[in-house]
């Protein structure tokens, strides 16, 4: 089976599954597992690399309101490579070529070759969508296999957890972009929840959206937790100067503790796919380093930053 994936939790949950020699194509946002990075591109984007935050969300909110799409297929490239199945999603516009346009394309490709449409909004439902890709691609086995192993890791951190007094659960500020301020939405609350943590800003199961900073003010979070979507670590740590100047960020208990984190936004949060159980880990170890252990890729501190030379 020749299998073009068009979303990067996608291509790692055909690569958990066990079929990532049948890749044949990825978009250019694809890096993960690193041999991804060497397979044919099979989109493009309008977004420059060298964007800033306010950049990228201007360019985003204008091509939105114009219906036009921020991501477009190489029909060429994808024609050429002649898949059997196409993996993609219609959850969000901002993350993946149009759902319209993939049906379109893969009417036109020779045998009209299946579309799986991942649209997991829980993490359960992405739990949901790893056994749907294995259905499409003829592994339920593996994907059970695959789906079990996530959960009892799941189910380790929510043991740990319940032996937390509800008391001494903090009040989370989880962000997911920082110019302007979004709140982390779908699946995220959850793996807050899940980590011994009570998400003040998001809602569960519903889509990340816009806050003012008086908002973040009002909820007095006692850890702000920032995970630029699609951002390095090294990248939103860039931006953080941009959070430092909000008016009273120097008196948000948060701040005040010295309980800012972050962490790599595009390997970890915003993903629907496998590594979502590593970011609840990362998650639990921030809010409760003293109950769950440190992962192999633990958020940063804020405060254990090296001050900048003057």
């Amino acid at each position: 089976m020749k299998i073009v994936s068009l979303l990067p939790s996608a291509t790692e949950i055909v690569c958990a599954l066990g079929l990532g020699n049948e890749l044949v194509g990825v978009t250019h946002e694809c890096d993960h597992p690193a041999f991804v990075r060497d397979l044919p591109k099979v989109t493009t984007t309008l977004i420059p690399h060298d964007a800033t935050s306010g950049q990228i969300d201007a360019l985003v909110r204008a091509q939105l309101s114009t219906e036009q799409a921020l991501y477009h297929l190489d029909i060429p490239t994808l024609e050429a490579l002649q898949p059997d199945l196409i993996v993609t999603q219609a959850l969000c516009d901002v993350c993946a070529v149009a759902a319209a346009e993939v049906t379109d394309a893969a009417c036109r490709l020779p045998g009209n070759p299946p579309v799986v449409n991942l649209e997991p909004m829980t993490l359960d439902e992405v739990f949901e969508a790893v056994l749907a890709v294995g259905t499409a691609a003829n592994r339920d086995a593996v994907a059970a296999e695959v789906v079990a192993g996530l959960r009892a890791r799941v189910d380790v951190v929510a043991r740990r957890t319940a032996t937390i007094p509800p008391d001494q659960h903090p009040r989370v500020a989880f962000l997911e972009w920082i110019d302007p301020l979004f709140c982390g939405g779908h699946w995220n609350p959850e793996l807050i929840e899940l980590a011994g943590g009570i998400d003040v800003l998001g809602t569960r199961a519903k889509a990340s959206r816009t806050l003012t900073w008086q908002q973040v003010v009002d909820a007095q979070p006692d850890v702000v937790f920032v995970s630029c979507c699609g951002y390095t670590t090294e990248r939103t740590m860039d931006d953080l100067p941009i959070l430092e100047a909000k008016p009273g960020w120097t008196d948000l208990p948060a701040v005040r503790t010295g309980k800012v984190f972050v962490t790599d936004g595009n390997a970890y949060f915003s993903r629907p796919g496998p590594r979502l159980v590593d970011s609840l880990e990362i998650a639990a170890h921030a809010l409760h380093p003293d109950v769950h252990p440190i992962p192999a890729h633990p958020a940063r501190r804020v405060a254990d930053r090296t001050p900048t030379p003057t």
